[in-house]
């Protein structure tokens, strides 16, 4: 029997596995069960391995992504949670850096922190910013907080004291006095899960991870007990927000590092398939049944970011979510997608998202007591979908409830028909993501020219060709495997682990011995966590010193050489530097110091390395054969005609496709607009191009 590798992305509206044996790839798509999310899980798990004819225990790998922690921050459904600080700084995660994400609004809400002022805590203690004790811990003072945290039902504790980053001591004897009185009770130390100064965002990201902690290990550790009960004996991995693998042990400690596990499997999906086509700079587009995700990969890498915000109370806007302080691909995520519902506001204008009709009930389509209209109601209302084939034909959909649902909310409203009201909502969603895409180009200093747009998940190809014209790109790639990219996406992504702590170092006075010294031991802990899941294959390691010329607000990631640091190492980090600061902003300040606040240390399993096929025209290309045709409303000019409808598992490599056309399979659909070509490749993707 070859080795059978399984992968499985939890979303907010279908949960998707695919299963590889061998060069042979089975994939499913199950609603997602929100109360109990394993229970989809398990559907979707039975389902596939009967369709891919394997035995459970013939599962060697299971690799695990999901949205669930990202959704308790913002639904508010964590674990009720303490934080224990030094003594004055209660109040810095409601205060934060005092910023506004829009100054001229008189009535601006700013997110709520996660724990109430009642359970924010103190306790006499202090450190320098050297981490010497200018107080001792009152140790007496813990143990006098545990009658109230027992008394107020605390489930999970936060502790973060000031300039634990340098010297975490304090933070661990007050976790180990409430592990003697509160065994039961999770601590998440700052030191641990977010040892960078900044207290605002460390202390923010601690609070989050034991928020989230006691329901995400009892998740996890229920679905390794039914999976274990069905039959399958093979580790179960996790997907993290950085684009690694880590084991259980390490996910149940340290749950934050999860909240965008699914998007981040999409970009490392997006990243193989450009590796694949040799495409080297390439936009991710990743649309499901609750969000859209859009990422910018270049030379065949997803950007990467150290700070990330959960839970905005501002749509789009910067600075109005509660700050995370994580390893994360760095993408923009907006609420559009098949479940996103549409509605008209109080100046008659048609508005998508970012609430969403997620799977129960699910959009009006769907039959199971939706009454508002999503985005999949108006693409079935254009004819874009087969009603009896979505979703591999396990869900069939009601085209007069989709019709029913957009004339109440929306036709009604603006004296539309239901078709005229789909093509809006359709219009305004397509409209949301492309801007959200230029904004995010803009915001990264790059543009669109020249670039691939990779669709993908289940609404991806179905608004790629529209998303690429508003953003001026030209060429659009759709793989195979489309509607479950993210789970794919799993299969790819190598196991990893990234440790970062702060040490303040100023090149005028720069200690190589101990930049050495903490490098080695940041090392040795990445390494020892890498090495619980790779089974022995070769790792690689990448250093970053993140640096800024004294005086300013916020550094630049700067890459170091990987070895032991001599003093004639100095001078070439600091032209690394000048380097990158001219990259970013055009020249560097001469004669200004330069100081390093933080240091990263990456150690990941080698990468998959494929060859790029060749891009020559063919000379074999045959058009394809429609199996029948559709009455389809195009958004650009709403003309109703007939377009072509292919099947995507009887289209050899070198076919042609002239659109309009659709091309249906069991987890998605492509839509190729007027004006646009298509190609299958000798992958088997589907090559898209504006004429």
């Amino acid at each position: 029997m070859k080795s059978a590798r399984l992968a499985v992305d939890i979303g907010g509206t279908f949960t998707d596995l695919a299963l590889e044996v061998g060069g042979t790839r089975t994939t499913a798509k199950v609603l997602t069960t929100p109360a109990t999310p394993e229970r989809g899980v398990m559907d979707g798990f039975r389902a596939i391995v009967a369709a891919a004819g394997v035995a459970p225990a013939d599962i060697e790998l299971i690799i695990h992504g999901t949205t669930l922690a990202t959704n308790a921050v913002i639904e508010r459904k964590g674990a009720r949670t303490a934080l224990i600080t030094t003594e004055g700084f209660r109040d810095v995660i409601a205060m934060g850096n005092e910023s506004r994400y829009d100054q001229y609004d008189l009535n601006i809400v700013l997110p709520e922190p996660l724990v109430p002022r009642y359970l924010r805590l103190t306790v006499p203690e202090r450190l320098d910013n050297t981490g010497a004790v200018l107080r001792p811990l009152d140790e007496a003072a813990v143990r006098a907080l545990i009658p109230l945290l027992r008394q107020e039902g605390v489930e999970s504790i936060a502790v973060g004291l000031l300039h634990a980053f340098v010297n975490p001591a304090h933070e661990r004897r007050i976790a180990s006095i409430l592990h003697e009185a509160l065994p039961d009770v999770p601590v998440s130390l700052s030191s641990e899960v977010s040892p960078e100064m900044r207290e605002w965002e460390r202390f923010s990201t601690t609070v989050a991870n034991a928020y989230v902690q006691p329901m995400m290990a009892s998740y996890v550790r229920r679905l390794e007990t039914e999976l274990h009960a069905a039959g399958a004996v093979a580790p179960l991995f996790l997907m993290m927000s950085g684009g690694g693998l880590t084991t259980i042990e390490t996910a149940c400690r340290f749950p934050i590092r999860l909240v965008e596990s699914g998007p981040a499997g999409g970009a490392i999906f997006s990243a193989h398939i450009a590796r694949e086509c040799g495409l080297e700079n390439v936009l991710s587009f990743d649309m499901g049944g609750t969000t859209a995700k859009i990422c910018l990969i270049d030379n065949f890498k997803p950007q990467t970011a150290r700070t990330f915000e959960v839970a905005r109370v501002g749509r789009f806007r910067k600075g109005s979510g509660l700050p995370l302080r994580i390893p994360v691909i760095e993408m923009v995520e907006i609420g559009a997608g098949g479940g996103s519902i549409a509605h008209v506001d109080s100046m008659g204008r048609i508005g998508v998202g970012p609430e969403s009709a997620g799977a129960d009930p699910g959009p009006a389509c769907y039959g199971r007591g939706g009454r508002h209209p999503a985005v999949t109601d108006a693409n079935l209302s254009l004819g874009r979908y087969d009603p009896g084939r979505f979703a591999g034909g396990s869900i069939k959909l009601d085209v007069g409830a989709a019709h029913d649902a957009l004339l109440a909310d929306v036709g009604a409203k603006l004296g539309l028909t239901a078709e005229l009201a789909g093509l809006g909502v359709i219009e305004m969603v397509d409209e949301n993501m492309a801007n959200a895409a230029r904004v995010h180009a803009i915001e990264s200093g790059k543009t669109y020219e020249g670039r691939t747009l990779i669709a993908f998940g289940g609404g991806g190809p179905v608004h790629a060709c529209r998303v690429a014209e508003k953003v001026g790109i030209t060429r659009v790639l759709v793989p195979s495997g489309a509607g479950v990219g993210s789970a794919i996406g799993f299969l790819r992504a190598p196991v990893g682990y990234e440790v970062v702590r702060s040490l303040y170092q100023r090149f005028s006075s720069f200690d190589v011995s101990a930049v050495n010294d903490l490098l080695e031991d940041m090392r040795a802990e990445a390494e020892a966590a890498v090495a619980k899941g790779s089974f022995g294959a070769p790792t690689t390691e990448t250093r970053t010193a993140y640096m800024r010329y004294v005086g300013q607000g916020h550094e630049i990631p700067v890459p170091l050489p990987n070895y032991v640091l001599g003093n004639e190492d100095i001078a070439l980090i600091r032209a690394r530097y000048d380097g990158e600061y001219a990259r970013f902003f055009d020249r560097p300040v001469p004669g200004s110091d330069v100081e390093i606040m933080s240091y990263a240390v990456v150690v990941t399993t080698a990468v998959q390395d494929v060859r790029a096929p060749g891009r020559e025209e063919s000379l074999f290309a045959t058009e394809a054969v429609p199996a029948r045709t559709q009455l389809v409303r195009d958004t650009t000019t709403g003309a109703v005609s007939a377009w072509a409808i292919y099947d995507r598992t009887s289209l050899a490599p070198d076919a042609t496709i002239t659109g309009p056309a659709i091309v249906a399979e069991d987890e998605t659909s492509t839509l190729i607009g007027p004006g646009w070509t298509a190609t299958v490749n000798g992958l088997g993707y589907i090559e898209m191009v504006r004429v």
